[in-house]
């Protein structure tokens, strides 16, 4: 995946971000505030134009580009915590001219604990490392990008699912104990919307 092939592969993940849209304010409303589906719109509709007015001499600056926008636009934790994964992702691509299946390996468990150091999750805490771990994981038997984008895109709505069995340790969930069993994770979701597009794109 060059440079052109990773601007495309973004431009599908936040057109896939912005149609659930109203999928993750549902499910935001069910354990939060409701306002995920919408920071996640205003971040990723940011990085949308970014990525479609500006030329990438990189695949790690379009992924600083998406990184950057997210954090400032989506507002809140969960921007800063998908703006971090994005950002980790760029450092990790320093130097690269295209994308593997061993650098996304390398990409997801970059960001896995980005993420986990900047919010201090852990999994198991109905957060989206519990998408993102078992992308990770799924991605190292991979003998090829397609192949580690399929496994980690499968893994991570599997990952997605399992929060529903979660009592929530982080967030606004945090607050409603067992009452937030039975409902997915937002972010989680998200994540997992994040790997299908890919996927897809691939």
């Amino acid at each position: 995946m060059n440079t052109e092939d990773t601007r495309l592969a973004l431009l599908a993940v936040c057109d896939a971000v912005l149609d659930s849209e109203e999928l993750l304010t549902e499910a935001d409303m069910a354990i939060g505030d409701g306002d995920h589906g919408i920071g996640m719109s205003r971040g990723f509709w940011a990085a949308k134009r970014q990525l479609d007015a500006k030329c990438f001499n990189s695949v790690t600056d379009c992924l600083k580009c998406v990184g950057f926008a997210v954090i400032s636009k989506s507002g809140g934790a969960s921007g800063a915590i998908f703006g971090t994964f994005f950002l980790a992702a760029s450092k990790e691509t320093e130097g690269e001219t295209e994308i593997t299946h061993q650098l996304f390996e390398r990409i997801l468990d970059a960001g896995s604990n980005a993420v986990a150091n900047r919010g201090g999750a852990s999994p198991g805490d109905k957060t989206m490392l519990d998408a993102l771990r078992p992308a990770r994981v799924a991605a190292s038997n991979a003998k090829s990008l397609v192949e580690a984008l399929k496994a980690a895109s499968e893994a991570a709505a599997a990952g997605a699912e399992s929060t529903k069995e979660m009592i929530a340790k982080h967030g606004k969930a945090k607050s409603l104990g067992a009452r937030a069993l039975g409902y997915p994770d937002p972010g989680a979701i998200t994540f997992s919307i994040i790997m299908k597009a890919l996927a897809n794109s691939s």
